[in-house]
């Protein structure tokens, strides 16, 4: 699909950008001075960014670096958020059973809607059960030794799910913990 969404967004985008340009221009010469216009969201920032009658562009879920924009050509970020799920079985050599942590996004399921693992680097979800609500098995056989209570860094799908299932985002600098935010759905709310 991402190749038939490129080849929509290629075509789709003069045509946007044209018809953007028109309407500022008809508001300006119906005698408005508008302060700001905003043009899209995380999918189309390089674009909008580029376009002369926009004066801002909303990063979105990309301020995240979700797994979603993994699969995005035109952006190389770098994981800026996530979750923690705690070992709590371990039912076999390299398999790891994590409590929790199936924050799936709308969309059809798969892979870019679905949380992947994180750290430690080479953690996966099995093929057959993937994260779930009630446990999340997740295989790995690295350095980094998991037992029970070791925690599972999990990259999200896209920002909605952290945000909606957690109060606050800790943000951490240089390895330390230095603020904590209220989410920004409902401010230190869960609606999920």
């Amino acid at each position: 699909m991402n190749a038939i969404k490129r080849a929509l967004k290629g075509r789709s985008a003069p045509e946007v950008v044209g018809r953007r340009a028109r309407i500022v221009s008809a508001v300006r010469a119906a005698g408005h001075a508008p302060r700001f216009v905003n043009a899209g969201g995380s999918g189309s920032l390089k674009l909008n960014a580029t376009e002369p009658s926009i004066t801002e562009v909303t990063a979105g879920s990309a301020f995240f670096a979700p797994v979603l924009f993994g699969h995005h050509r035109d952006y190389d970020y770098l994981p800026a958020a996530g979750y923690a799920i705690e070992v709590v079985r371990q039912p076999a050599p390299g398999v790891h059973t994590c409590l929790g942590g199936g924050y799936a996004s709308s969309g059809a399921p798969g892979p870019a809607t679905s949380p992947q693992p994180w750290l430690p680097e080479g953690a996966r979800l099995t093929p057959f059960e993937g994260a779930g609500e009630v446990q999340t098995p997740v295989l790995y056989d690295g350095e980094v030794a998991l037992g029970l209570g070791s925690p599972v860094f999990m990259r999200h799908a896209k920002a909605g799910e952290l945000c909606e299932r957690f109060l606050e985002l800790h943000l951490i600098q240089g390895g330390e913990v230095v603020d904590v935010a209220p989410t920004y759905r409902g401010e230190g709310q869960c609606f999920l």
